[in-house]
């Protein structure tokens, strides 16, 4: 491994790629510390706080994961790349739904740029409803309980928020494309990683001060239960990273066909079928779905009972909210499958290269068959994403931990994206050594990422 590392600095280009990499993720991470003008900062920074005190985890708490803390300082990055995701997956629906979207996304490079363009427009779009109700909200004082976040509102103020966090949304799209073309990695996966990773010293800090080595009396958890903690957090990577490279392989045979004087085909290949094919989207819906109400509900007046009763309902760490939380990662992973994996479509391609399944017939009957073993292998991926994502909850329960941001390391949302995001880096780091005759991570295999 430590070899491995030092054979990518002995590749000039690599070398640039990753310099170049992590300069970008630099600007990002500064950005991320600059304000939006016309904000009290800190007022806004303690209501968050006050607000993840009393009711753990929210929806703009979800939100601030992806934006690296953004959201919670309101930085010019507040925003963060989320725009620009949530466009991307409703181009990505939109495109099997709508058949012009479907026939410019089969045209290959020209089709793939025309989208991309699309996503652009609909991200600028997005950026400015976000920006104009982020605005809105911070203006009435009725929603931070009487405090003043904005000294002097109006037209201009909102003029100037909606402005200074469209341009920074795009500008983070912009890093992101940079990195892509001119660096190493997916360049939207690493920043949103980066951010993430952002946040483990304030969660490590909280960790040792719940401990509180120094001071016994004040120790609100065990030294068996943090070493308990950290070893079920190390299962927990190992199980993800087992998980993230699971797929199941379909044999595949192509028939031999005589052209002019030539023998094409008789090769064997697979058709692998991930187990978990939604990566972290199934989960981000689920979550978003759930938290949605609970946090409309803490910004109402508090005279019904009924706001009470959502608030207490959705709580993070209920029973309630965990199991529509598993219903709901169970539904959207099949939905999304069932989106972007056509078994009919994948058999008239075998079937139009003279490819088949051993044992099966081509067509309709190899369709209904990698159907049937798709479906297996999702459901088999929904379970683990349903354990993965309620392991916080669990954690916070069993370990008598109060606060969301430090269990949220050891399970959930953060784990599968940094594991994810590292293992697709580091293939793309080993393609770049292997394709100069150096050794990969793992001797005598080929990492596997999570696409």
């Amino acid at each position: 491994m430590l070899e491995t590392f030092a054979n990518i600095f002995k590749v000039e280009e690599l070398k640039t790629k990753l310099f170049i990499t992590l300069a970008l993720l630099v600007v990002e991470r500064i950005g991320c510390f600059i304000p939006t003008p016309g904000i009290d900062t800190q007022a806004l920074s303690k209501y968050f706080e006050d607000l993840v005190r009393s009711h753990g985890q929210t929806f703009f708490g979800l939100i601030n994961i992806f934006t690296g803390g953004a959201l919670h300082r309101l930085s010019i990055f507040a925003l963060g790349i989320m725009p620009y995701i949530s466009a991307s997956i409703i181009m990505q629906l939109l495109t099997v739904v709508v058949p012009s979207l479907s026939k410019i996304s089969q045209e290959g490079r020209a089709g793939y740029e025309r989208i991309n363009q699309y996503t652009r427009y609909l991200t600028l779009g997005l950026c400015l409803f976000q920006g104009l109700m982020l605005a809105k909200w911070l203006e009435n004082p009725q929603s931070f309980g009487g405090v003043i976040v904005v000294p002097h509102p109006g037209l201009l103020f909102e003029l100037v928020t909606v402005f200074t966090l469209t341009c920074g949304t795009i500008f983070v799209m912009w890093l992101g494309e940079q990195i892509q073309e001119r660096g190493i990695g997916n360049g939207i996966s690493l920043i949103i990683t980066v951010g993430i990773i952002s946040r483990i010293p304030a969660a490590l800090y909280q960790l040792w001060v719940l401990f509180s080595p120094f001071n016994p009396s004040q120790r609100q958890i065990s030294a068996i239960k943090l070493i308990t903690l950290l070893i079920l957090g190390l299962l927990v990577i190992i199980a993800v990273v087992c998980f993230t490279q699971a797929q199941r392989k379909l044999p595949i045979q192509y028939a031999r066909r005589v052209v002019g004087r030539k023998m094409y085909g008789g090769q064997s290949t697979f058709l692998p079928i991930k187990v978990d094919m939604s990566g972290v989207i199934a989960i981000i819906f689920a979550q978003s779905v759930l938290l949605f109400p609970s946090t409309i509900a803490n910004f109402l007046p508090k005279t019904s009972n009924f706001l009470g009763f959502i608030q207490k309902i959705f709580k993070i760490d209920g029973l309630w909210y965990n199991l529509g939380n598993i219903g709901l990662i169970i539904f959207f992973m099949f939905f999304y499958t069932a989106i972007v994996f056509n078994p009919i479509e994948i058999s008239n391609n075998l079937k139009k290269y003279g490819g088949f399944i051993p044992g099966i017939r081509p067509g309709k009957n190899t369709a209904e068959y990698i159907d049937f073993v798709a479906t297996r292998i999702v459901f088999v991926g929904a379970l683990y994403v349903a354990v993965i994502a309620t392991l916080p909850s669990l954690f916070m329960k069993i370990f008598d931990v109060p606060s969301y941001q430090i269990v949220s390391f050891f399970g959930g949302t953060t784990i599968l994206i940094i594991v994810g995001v590292v293992l697709d880096t580091m293939r793309q780091i080993e393609g770049q050594l292997l394709l100069r005759h150096y050794e990969g991570f793992i001797k005598g295999k080929t990492l596997r990422g999570r696409r």
